[in-house]
């Protein structure tokens, strides 16, 4: 197919940028937008990646910032939007991470309803929108008719959670009001070479590739019949497991061999409403061999 032009919102984090780097090698040119084009040392990644320089443009965009997006957004036949609130020190969570992540993505798509080349908006949720509820079928995969109860979330102070859910909710609801064709994604922990990563122990979770990730948001963004929403995750395990593949394959790293106990409910997902498609998720193996050969080779790890 001839690759046109697409829209990458937040895209000096660290998902949109393996999706601008497996977009500009897929020959596409992207728009990607970021709060200042001009930090040269925080956009130095982007400018670095195969193809950057002839078919990479960033623009200044704000997602607080009405119609900020949109001339990043015109002449784009897909948007693929990332962005989200930086989480960090939060004193009002509603003010500051889920207003935000409500208003942002809103803002994003009604730039997307200005915009008459557009052909798919792919949108970047979580796969913890599908999986923190009251009960679970042990014996029952969680799949994308899922969702996190709102209820629990505020509860419990989720705020992460509700604000992703929200977030895929009014994307949802704005998309189906103004014929906007969504796909959404739901990516579970992320793993891969990266700068640096902190891994806090959650218990019982799903791990997928960076790079997985970014190729199934170009697979259902390419995918003609791609339609709703798509669980992403190669795996799901618990610590201990965790631990004893690492410890194996990495028996002179100083591996954690106790962790919290958190009280979780024994989940699987059913991912295969993207395997159905022709996608073959990478092992937990290769996502942390590739991490820590990443460390390493940054200086982060040493390997005695």
């Amino acid at each position: 197919m001839t690759h046109h032009k697409v829209c990458v919102t937040g895209a000096s984090g660290f998902l949109a940028s393996w999706l601008i780097k497996r977009l500009l090698l897929s020959g596409y040119h992207v728009v990607g937008t970021v709060r200042d084009p001009a930090n040269e040392a925080k956009l130095a990644h982007l400018w670095n990646l195969e193809g950057a320089k002839e078919r990479l443009h960033l623009v200044k965009a704000e997602l607080t910032e009405e119609g900020s997006f949109n001339d990043a957004i015109m002449g784009c036949e897909g948007v693929f939007h990332t962005a989200s609130p930086v989480l960090g020190h939060i004193t009002n969570p509603r003010e500051e991470i889920l207003k935000p992540a409500v208003d942002g993505t809103l803002n994003v798509l009604r730039s997307c309803k200005k915009n008459p080349s557009l052909r798919r908006v792919v949108f970047t949720s979580s796969s913890s929108t599908v999986r923190v509820k009251d009960k679970f079928d042990p014996e029952k995969p969680v799949d994308e008719s899922s969702w996190s109860s709102v209820e629990i979330c505020e509860k419990y102070q989720i705020w992460y959670v509700l604000s992703k859910t929200m977030a895929e909710k009014a994307a949802w609801e704005f998309c189906n009001e103004n014929g906007i064709n969504l796909v959404t994604l739901l990516p579970s922990f992320l793993v891969g070479p990266r700068e640096t990563e902190r891994f806090k122990w959650h218990g019982r979770m799903g791990y997928v590739h960076i790079d997985d990730v970014a190729l199934c948001h170009i697979l259902v963004y390419e995918h003609e019949k791609a339609q709703g929403r798509y669980l992403c995750s190669s795996t799901v395990i618990d610590n201990d497991e965790l631990v004893s593949i690492l410890s194996s394959r990495y028996p002179t790293l100083p591996i954690p061999k106790r962790f919290e106990q958190h009280d979780r409910p024994y989940y699987e997902f059913n991912t295969t409403k993207i395997t159905s498609l022709g996608f073959k998720f990478k092992s937990i193996q290769e996502m942390f061999d590739d991490c820590i050969t990443s460390l390493v080779a940054q200086g982060h790890l040493s390997i005695p």
